[in-house]
């Protein structure tokens, strides 16, 4: 046994979130015990998720039927199920509301805040390098308020703002490298601005301290089903900060939202609340699946998430160091603890077809275009020993 094998075992059994594993789905079905490594796509199965759908399912629907709107909780549920990932994100109840998609939570966020931002600000500065849709829903976004686009590398955000304009949209983690973006002193420069924050929480939320109110976001969106474990497709999640929450305007006024929603007025009345950011009928059977999935956080620390987080991905670099050929991969993830999110992306020429000899290999991460390999680091349910051996089959894989 080498010696970062015997290091791993160590490590593994000073872990204090060990336990957690038992409480997800982590066997394939093949017989085979693998490696996840793409929990930053797609988290694992929680335990307790199949159940708690079939009783959503067959007692709740097939039974209770209509009455499960009230008596089995579902027309609060996304609230309810707001304030369970709060303390994930550092929020305070009541400022998170649950349900549509994260592209349509962004649209939302955006246009508000530029309704808000006020006169004479018709600029919305977006991440240059963030994932896809943000930018093309910033760009819709920006046509339908009579805004311009202005896309900026995060470090050059501070140089970029003006008197023009009215919101910025970040990613509080790069999708492909894994940077993990500065959010305490960029909130601050785009506030000095006179301008709004908007920041996307995809590949934070779960993984790491957010300090969402401690550091005065304005609005911030995120998915479920990565750090979260929430399921494919589950909800995403809209943080309204609170002193906001009268100013909302939001694009896609619903009768979700609506100050009397089953009143049925032919005029909209907006909540005074964080109610305001609903729009039409939750998406029940997805949403309490997310509920469900959201059990395994209780009594977890996000701080202890975070610590097992950074020693993992320093584990998994100390490895491919030692077992990988000098010069075959280069990381593209800062070695930095600050600028590192929960995940190692390693640059090589052939990453597609490395990637699929690992995934045969039992080792699942993704590949991204054009050559990169992108590996997730799910504190709750990967162990040291499982990064470990990725790093030995990764030599196996890099012929």
């Amino acid at each position: 046994m080498s010696e970062l094998a015997i290091a791993a075992q160590e490590l593994d059994a000073k872990d204090e979130l060990a336990a957690k594993r038992a409480e997800f789905v982590l066997d394939d079905g093949s017989g085979e015990p693998g490696v996840y490594l793409d929990g930053n796509s797609l988290g694992a199965l929680p335990a307790a998720v199949p159940d708690a759908v079939a009783d959503v399912v067959r007692r709740q629907w097939g039974e209770l039927r209509i009455r499960s709107w009230s008596e089995s909780g579902w027309w609060t549920a996304p609230e309810r199920i707001g304030d369970r990932i709060a303390p994930l994100i550092g929020a305070g109840p009541g400022q998170v509301v649950v349900g549509d998609s994260t592209s349509v939570n962004v649209f939302k966020a955006l246009v508000a805040a530029r309704r808000m931002a006020g006169a004479g600000r018709d600029e919305i500065v977006v991440d240059a390098t963030t994932f896809p849709t943000d930018g093309y829903i910033a760009e819709s976004a920006a046509r339908m308020t009579g805004c311009t686009v202005r896309p900026v590398i995060p470090s050059e955000v501070t140089g970029a703002l003006s008197s023009r304009t009215a919101a910025v949209l970040l990613n509080h983690v790069d999708y492909r490298s894994g940077r993990l973006h500065d959010l305490p002193a960029l909130t601050s420069a785009i506030h000095a601005a006179g301008a709004l924050a908007v920041w996307d929480l995809c590949h934070s939320a779960g993984a790491l301290p957010v300090g969402l109110d401690e550091h005065g976001v304005d609005l911030a969106v995120g998915c479920t089903y990565k750090y979260l474990n929430g399921g494919p497709g589950s909800p995403a999640y809209l943080y309204i900060r609170r002193d906001l929450q009268g100013e909302f305007d939001s694009p896609l006024p619903g009768w979700n939202s609506h100050a009397e929603p089953f009143g049925m007025n032919p005029s909209y009345r907006p909540a005074s609340d964080v109610v305001r950011g609903r729009v039409g009928t939750p998406d029940i059977l997805s949403m309490l699946a997310l509920e469900a999935a959201l059990g395994v956080w209780e009594g977890v620390p996000i701080e202890a998430v975070r610590a097992k987080s950074l020693a993992l991905t320093d584990f998994f670099l100390t490895c491919v160091e030692e077992y990988v050929p000098a010069g075959r991969v280069e990381c593209v993830t800062p070695r930095a603890h600050a600028e590192r999110g929960s995940q190692i992306a390693l640059r090589c020429d052939d990453a597609d077809d490395v990637m699929k000899r690992l995934i045969a290999r039992g080792i699942v991460g993704d590949f991204r275009y054009p050559d990169v390999l992108r590996f997730g680091f799910t504190p709750l349910y990967l162990g040291f020993a499982d990064v470990e051996r990725a790093a030995r089959e990764l030599r196996l894989a890099l012929k």
